[in-house]
């Protein structure tokens, strides 16, 4: 099972909110997911922003791709920037 980080949309019509989530690579858009790992609403000014950190590392960690706008959300957060800076350290904490 390929596992993904991408966004699920929620939220009324014009009205996008999104979930940011581990899903599988093979589920729809708003399908079923594994976790939760937090959330992005675009309309407030500026974005909000928000992740788990734990749970996303892990998933880093475990070797779940992002997608390209999560990958973007990783480097505006600065996760992204953190991950690789200890990427070992991660790795082995799944691992062990």
């Amino acid at each position: 099972m390929s596992v993904k980080i991408r966004l699920s949309r929620f939220g009324s019509k014009k009205n996008p909110n999104y979930r940011i989530v581990a899903i599988d690579s093979r589920s729809t858009r708003s399908g079923r997911f594994i976790e939760i790992l937090g959330h992005y609403n675009p309309q407030t000014d500026p974005s909000t922003i928000v992740f788990k950190k734990q749970g996303t590392l892990l998933w880093l960690a475990r070797g779940a791709q992002p997608s390209n706008t999560v990958d973007k959300l990783l480097k505006v957060s600065g996760l992204k920037d953190e991950f690789e800076k200890d990427k070992k350290k991660y790795i082995e904490e799944v691992h062990s």
